[in-house]
C-alpha cells in the first residue's frame, strides 16, 4: 500500500491509500478518486513530506492522545471530521440516486432478491439488529452504513 497526499482542482487537500502508483493513476484517470470536500474528480498528488519515524527507546515514551474535537456531526467517540462527513453525505446522495428505498421491509426485500423471487436491484432501508444478523447468517450480502444528514439540511 502507498499513501498519497492529494489535492483537488479547488485546492482541497486530503489523503488516500492505494495499492501502488499505477493503482492511483488508473483510479484517478477513471474519475474514481473524488475530493471529500467538494466531490471534484480532478485530483492529483500534492507535495508530501517524507514519513521518517523517530527512534523510541522504550514504549513508555510513546504518548497516545485522544483525537481533538472538530466541528461536525456527533459520533460514538466524539464528532465526525468535516472530510468524513462530506464523504458520507456523498455516499448517501449516490445511494438515494441509484437504489430503491424499501423502508422497514429491507430485510424481507433483500431476502426476496437473494432467493430470486424479485428483480435484482440496489435497495436501502432499515432493519433491526436481529434482522441484520439473520441476513448475515443466511449469507445474504448487505452493508450497514452511517446515514449522514443531507448537504441541504
Amino acid at each position: 500500500m502507498i499513501h498519497y497526499q492529494l489535492r483537488c482542482a479547488a485546492g482541497h487537500e486530503f489523503d488516500g491509500w492505494f495499492k501502488g502508483s499505477a493503482g492511483f493513476d488508473a483510479q484517478a484517470e477513471a474519475g474514481m478518486v473524488a475530493c471529500p470536500c467538494c466531490g471534484s474528480t480532478e485530483v492529483g498528488r500534492a507535495l508530501m513530506t517524507p514519513g521518517i519515524p523517530r527512534k523510541v527507546s522504550s514504549k513508555s515514551e510513546v504518548e497516545i492522545l485522544p483525537p481533538e474535537p472538530a466541528d461536525g456531526m456527533p459520533a460514538a467517540g466524539g464528532v465526525i471530521p468535516d472530510a468524513v462527513r462530506a464523504a458520507l453525505q456523498k455516499l448517501r446522495e449516490e445511494v438515494e440516486k441509484h437504489c430503491d428505498y424499501v423502508g422497514k421491509d429491507f430485510a424481507d426485500e433483500a431476502r426476496r432478491i437473494h432467493n430470486g423471487e424479485t428483480e435484482p436491484r440496489g435497495i436501502y432501508g432499515e432493519s433491526t439488529d436481529e434482522e441484520a444478523e439473520a441476513l448475515a447468517e443466511d449469507g445474504i450480502a448487505f452493508a450497514r452504513i452511517p446515514w449522514a444528514p443531507r448537504n441541504d439540511s
